[in-house]
């Protein structure tokens, strides 16, 4: 037969999604998953959602089912404007098909193939398959347990490039910073107070713009984050939000925050996209979120941190109970404080990847983190998503994969008595 379809470079560039392809191994019956970064499902307002369904086609029928405004229906983009925590104007929202599409939309109007985008060691690889088709360099900056380090970034950047004082950008300027200051993903972890700071001032001396990830900020445990990166220089940062975490992800609604210099050509690129988000579904939050005299977010997502960190609890004692042994040996986990995701390392000589099958022949499953650099990546590293699975699965799923662990570790002894 003929190939008949001749592929772009761009397309060249598309990969499939690592978590994507282990999700469709570990469908099995039996199997106890961490891999799958998935809201809790009994966390969805199926109720609230029902009501505003009905709601919205007998009020609102024709205009709900018909074409929208690519910017977005206006009641919600108001709504977001008034939730965030600095001076908004609803002008600058522009809702999205989710977060997704955000980084999407960012990556075709700021990106071009060869410029230089700077992310976290480890980032979101959602994020790494948005850029990517735009076929630019992507660098990743070594990160701590509170995001970036700035010594990192001023040698990434290249501080003889790019100063205050400098009138234009150098051809290899990077382009923009890409940052998830709350409850990372992979990671969980979360940039404090005087790293934002220092962050924000960095970025404003070293003229590089950011984009602030946030879909998991309002998950905190017991203490909110600091104020966003955004609200400290609305100018210079271009924000991200959704409602796939704190509502429904199947209602594919985010909204982007953006500059005046830069939401015009973010629109256009919006149209070019898919004309708008569905305005049913923008209609349906709209309602939603007018429920309980406008507060129904604060009333239900605290539902949804108590959740949460009840079973991050269940997954940091399981881990204490079943993992000790390989503390000695150079493990290591960290401790959450919201979010959905926990950043566990195995021991010298370990690689996540290889133990996956271990531990899917055991029916549990994690996400190796190593789809999650840019450049170089830690192979013993491993992604846990403890929300999706209650307690009791969660200490028999940690059980089993410490099983995994200890045949890896005999195998490898093995390996180097042989050698």
């Amino acid at each position: 037969m003929h190939n008949y379809w001749t592929l772009s470079q761009r397309a060249a560039a598309m990969n499939p999604s690592v978590l994507r392809e282990i999700l469709k191994v570990i469908e099995r019956p039996g199997m106890i998953s961490f891999a799958g970064g998935l809201p809790a499902p009994e966390t969805f307002p199926v109720e609230a959602f029902a009501r505003a369904s009905e709601r919205v086609l007998r009020e609102q029928g024709s205009a709900a089912l018909q074409y929208a405004p690519s910017e977005g229906y206006g009641p919600l983009r108001e709504a977001v404007a008034a939730m965030l925590p600095w001076q908004v104007s609803p002008e600058q929202v522009l809702i999205t098909t989710g977060s997704q599409q955000g980084l999407d939309l960012v990556a075709k109007v700021l990106l071009d193939a060869g410029s230089r985008v700077l992310v976290e060691e480890p980032t979101y690889l959602g994020a790494l398959q948005a850029f990517a088709p735009m076929q630019p360099q992507v660098c990743g900056v070594a990160a701590d347990e509170e995001g970036v380090k700035l010594d990192a970034l001023h040698a990434a950047v290249g501080e003889t490039q790019a100063t205050a004082a400098q009138a234009n950008y150098t051809a290899n300027h990077p382009r923009f910073l890409y940052v998830l200051p709350n409850f990372q993903n992979p990671t969980g972890h979360s940039m404090g107070e005087a790293r934002r700071v220092a962050l924000v001032q960095a970025a404003q001396n070293l003229r590089l713009p950011l984009l602030e990830d946030n879909p998991y900020g309002e998950l905190w445990f017991d203490a909110p984050p600091p104020a966003p990166l955004a609200s400290r220089n609305p100018n210079g940062v271009i924000y991200l939000g959704s409602f796939s975490k704190v509502l429904a992800p199947g209602l594919r609604l985010g909204y982007m925050v953006a500059p005046k210099a830069v939401f015009p050509k973010l629109l256009q690129a919006k149209q070019a996209a898919d004309l708008h988000t569905p305005g049913f579904n923008q209609r349906m939050v709209a309602q939603v979120l007018q429920e309980d005299g406008g507060n129904f977010l604060s009333q239900h997502v605290p539902n949804i941190r108590a959740l949460y960190k009840s079973r991050c609890q269940a997954m940091l004692n399981a881990l204490q109970c079943e993992m000790t042994e390989f503390v000695a040996q150079g493990m290591a986990w960290n401790k959450p404080a919201g979010g959905m995701f926990l950043w566990l390392r195995l021991p010298p000589g370990m690689d996540a990847q290889n133990l996956l099958p271990k531990a899917i022949a055991k029916n549990v499953a994690f996400v190796p983190g190593a789809a999650f650099y840019a450049n170089q990546p830690d192979v013993r590293t491993m992604r846990l998503s403890f929300v999706t699975v209650d307690e009791e699965k969660i200490a028999q799923g940690i059980a089993l994969l410490a099983q995994a662990i200890r045949e890896a570790v005999r195998e490898t002894g093995r390996e180097v008595q042989a050698k």
